[in-house]
């Protein structure tokens, strides 16, 4: 349960990260057009005849903020869209579009629900006595003011049914509306009714967001400093966005009147200040959640690495150095610390503890200092020098960042110096001698806490991988019972020799999905795969495409000529039994995993058709491996690509290594929704284990009922 929580959090922080991008550059639009159209900026620095109101310059400066403003001032939306994509697993521009159509439905919803509750009068205009700045425009629809979480709670409302529906199949008369038109439907639908429960539900929210806001900023300094230190300890675990963007963009951060508008948010209220020219200094109090990465960027961090540059062993000191300087100079100018703090969080995790505590310390002191600097991504020099020192020090504080930098930088240097000598950490340049010098990724850490090692990677998943087109052509990694299943960007580089000389009975390619067929160890493959990639490189080289070899007749494992016998099949299922050739699916039509039959079942009856063995219950429960008293092995697959569903509809009675009697109830299961939300409800035997020359013949036609007869082979005798 933990993990799973651990991973959905993982999945709405990356979610995060698409709308966050568009940050940075409506910061600098914003940044760049407010500064310079600020008249008090302008005469600053005699540039009048420049920039000076009516010139073509300050026209495209005016633009520009205004672009930016408008970025910031429709977040919520963006919001929406963007936690829809990112958390859809498939056709994400349906997912995009029914959030932007569910978003719309919401609010209006709301607009109505205030207009009759009488809070908005009849001509849109908020009634007297409502607390101000809790209904406020969106997209031009008066609204409750809800911010990011609005656009949040669209983007994960809209994914999930949009993950659950995509595929779902209507009857006949409305066949048209199924599959992915479903969605902006069954969209419209949901969030007309969550408007009008938001309508009850988001005052009582917003008096918690309220309060809990108060309550950060009511612990001053210490509750900075606790901040601070929790958004970099959750920086492994890739968890600080979902932890700070609150604080950034809801009242979590605090709530602030700009001329005359509610503004929530820290990062929305520093540039809510920055547009508006009655600022005359930014608030610390909004700046609180950024202004302190300035400080262990730009300067504690290139010391850091200069200390571990100075600890490196001469002969490695050169390699060492190249890498260091260049990871310094990106955390410097971009704010990206993921190549210095991920080397030694992987290699000696006492440094990273002191990372956290002295970054949170920045955060804290910052505040302390009264420095406002806003940020729209990473406290690097860039943004440093848009929204500090070309605001002026008046209203930033940011000269303050030098000294107290300084003071940084060598408390990073002298303390990292201390601890790698004394402990003798493995840091960049102090490897051993047959260990290669690199900088380390969270990937590299991710795979070390996997169980793997960084450069992990077993040669059958390099190979498969190379088979697949390398790692930048993998877009995404699954399997079912028996095939590894996965898309890639072009199916033209995909090599069925090389992922065939890996084991695979088959190869399908279909558009930009490809089905490698192992059978049942294919879990195992897949895992091992998903490791590797981690780490792989982008291009895997070295690898020549296998020969192609004969076998020889002799080499073939045949059935032994002499006397044979025949061994009579019975179904596990009631149903219209066909051959394996007319299967729904070219790779069990194909009999790449082996021969057989299957059946269109009549209920959700699976019985043993033999006296036998458990051999596997895969874990999404759609498939079993038997195994009969007489040794034949045969596997139970039931619908086709049934393994998206995840266990639900299925109900297995028997488990791994349990014996079984002719007639047990091996498994139960939802016929009707398996009908429903898979390619097709054809339930498949399939007969693994035959010799060269052994081959399924039907027995029965038409309709079958469980432990009937339904096919044959001949089997030597012993």
């Amino acid at each position: 349960m933990k993990d799973e929580i651990f991973s959905v959090l993982q999945r709405i922080g990356r979610s995060f990260m698409l709308p966050v991008a568009v940050l940075p550059i409506a910061g600098l639009l914003l940044g760049i057009g407010s500064s310079f159209t600020n008249a008090t900026t302008i005469k600053m620095y005699g540039m009048e005849g420049l920039l000076g109101s009516g010139t073509i310059l300050h026209a495209l400066l005016m633009v520009m903020s205004s672009a930016g403003n408008t970025i910031f001032g429709n977040l919520p939306i963006i919001f929406a869209v963007g936690v829809a994509i990112g958390m859809a697993k498939a056709e994400k521009e349906v997912a995009a579009l029914s959030a932007m159509i569910a978003y719309f439905v919401m609010n209006i919803s709301c607009n109505t629900a205030l207009q009759i509750g009488g809070q908005l009068t009849a001509d849109g205009k908020v009634a007297p006595g409502v607390l101000e700045g809790t209904i406020a425009s969106t997209c031009g629809i008066m609204s409750l003011q809800m911010g990011v979480f609005g656009g949040i709670i669209v983007g994960l409302g809209v994914s999930w049914l949009h993950n659950r529906y995509h595929k779902i199949e209507l009857p006949d008369a409305l066949s048209f509306f199924g599959g992915s038109r479903f969605i902006p439907i069954v969209s419209t639908v949901a969030y007309l009714f969550v408007g009008i429960a938001m309508y009850f539900i988001w005052p009582i929210v917003q008096n918690g967001i309220f309060a809990l806001g108060s309550l950060v900023t009511g612990t001053g300094y210490f509750g900075t400093l606790i901040f601070g230190i929790v958004k970099r300890a959750l920086i492994p675990f890739g968890l600080h966005h979902v932890f700070y963007l609150p604080f950034w963009q809801t009242g979590v951060g605090g709530s602030m009147m700009v001329d005359g508008n509610l503004v929530q948010g820290g990062q929305n209220i520093f540039f809510a200040q920055l547009a508006s020219p009655n600022v005359t200094h930014f608030s610390a109090d909004a700046t609180r959640y950024f202004s302190g990465e300035f400080i262990f960027m730009i300067f504690g961090l290139p010391g850091a690495a200069l200390a571990m540059y100075r600890c490196a062993r001469p002969e490695k000191k050169r390699i060492a150095g190249g890498l260091l300087l260049s990871a310094a100079l990106t955390s410097m100018f971009t704010g990206i610390t993921e190549p210095i703090e991920f080397s030694f969080l992987f290699v000696a995790p006492m440094l990273f503890y002191v990372q956290v505590v002295l970054a949170g310390a920045a955060y804290m002191i910052a505040h302390m200092l009264n420095i406002a600097v806003g940020l729209t991504f990473s406290g690097g020099l860039l943004d440093l020098f848009i929204f500090g020192i070309l605001q002026g020090n008046d209203k930033t504080n940011w000269m303050y960042i030098i000294p107290v930098g300084i003071v940084y930088f060598f408390l990073y240097y002298f303390i990292f110096t201390l601890l790698i000598k004394k402990f003798n950490l493995k840091t960049p340049g102090r490897e051993d001698d047959d260990e290669e010098t690199k900088l380390y990724t969270k990937a590299d850490v991710r795979a070390r806490a996997a169980g793997t090692g960084a450069a992990a990677g077993d040669e059958l998943s390099q190979l498969i991988a190379y088979g697949l087109g390398s790692k930048v052509n993998i877009t995404s990694v699954d399997c079912c019972a028996t095939r590894l299943r996965c898309s890639v960007v072009d199916s033209s580089l995909v090599n069925e020799k090389v992922l065939k000389s890996t084991g695979a009975v088959g190869v399908i390619v279909k558009g930009t999905g490809v089905q490698v067929i192992y059978g049942p160890k294919v879990t195992v493959i897949k895992a091992n795969l998903e490791t590797y990639l981690e780490t792989a490189p982008a291009v895997e080289t070295g690898f020549d495409a296998p020969a192609e070899t004969e076998v020889s007749d002799g080499e073939k494992e045949t059935v032994p000529a002499g006397r044979t016998e025949k061994r009579e099949l019975c179904s596990p299922f009631t149903g219209m039994i066909h051959p394996i050739t007319e299967a729904p699916d070219a790779a069990f039509a194909g009999k790449m995993m082996g021969d057989g039959y299957f059946v269109y079942p009549e209920n959700g009856e699976v019985l043993a058709p033999s006296d036998g063995e458990v051999m596997f219950v895969f874990d999404t429960k759609h498939a079993i491996g038997m195994k009969s008293a007489d040794g034949t092995e045969y596997l139970l697959h039931i619908g086709v690509d049934t393994v998206a569903l995840g266990g639900k509809g299925f109900e297995v009675m028997v488990a791994n290594g349990q014996t079984v009697k002719k007639g047990d109830k091996l498994m139960q299961f939802d016929p009707v929704f398996i009908k429903e939300n898979a390619t097709s409800d054809a339930c498949l035997v399939i007969f693994t284990g035959l010799q060269e020359g052994q081959e399924i013949r039907m027995e029965a036609t038409g309709k079958v009922k469980a432990l009937d007869v339904a096919a044959s082979y001949e089997a030597p005798l012993e």
